[in-house]
């Protein structure tokens, strides 16, 4: 049986009532609610967790090699500023899809940019709540293809290349 671990950053335990027009009408229960109940639909076990802790967050990918098959997060506006979350999904190399409720690419151009891409097996943005259901399918059919987690790139677009002379 697969095991799943889902994350939600920051500020959606306020779902619901924070900025509904930008982030719906869902609460994150109802959200969590939907997710176990796809999960369950598939044969996947699922864990669901949420903090406002970057700590945290690093500390539960940490802890998810060795107890999870993969990961799905919303490391919400850890997204744009937490290089240690990104350090830790490539440290315990499990495949994990990035989730975004609204589409991070339309917003404020300090949301276009995310750590967590270039680690991440894929990212699902703009689809709201259905966007963890896209993640929990997208993510089961890769594992049950026998996929592994994506290799990060690197990070200088003007690597040094060995010459010749």
């Amino acid at each position: 049986m697969l095991r799943l671990l889902v994350l939600h950053g920051p500020n959606l335990n306020l779902l619901g009532t924070r900025e509904p027009s930008v982030y719906g009408q869902a609460s994150l229960p109802d959200i969590d609610k939907s997710i176990v109940r796809r999960a369950g639909e598939r044969g996947i076990a699922v864990q669901t967790k949420q903090t406002n802790v970057e700590g945290e967050l690093v500390t539960w990918i940490q802890n998810a090699r060795g107890h999870f098959d993969g990961i799905i997060i919303n490391p919400a506006a850890y997204t744009h500023t937490s290089i240690a979350i990104r350090d830790a999904i490539a440290a315990v190399a499990l495949p994990t899809v990035e989730v975004h409720l609204s589409n991070i690419h339309q917003r404020e151009e300090f949301r276009h940019h995310s750590f967590i891409a270039g680690v991440a097996l894929g990212q699902i943005s703009g689809f709201g709540p259905t966007g963890y259901l896209l993640a929990l399918d997208a993510l089961a059919a890769h594992l049950e293809a026998g996929g592994k987690a994506s290799r990060p790139r690197t990070a200088s677009k003007n690597k040094p290349t060995a010459s010749r002379r």
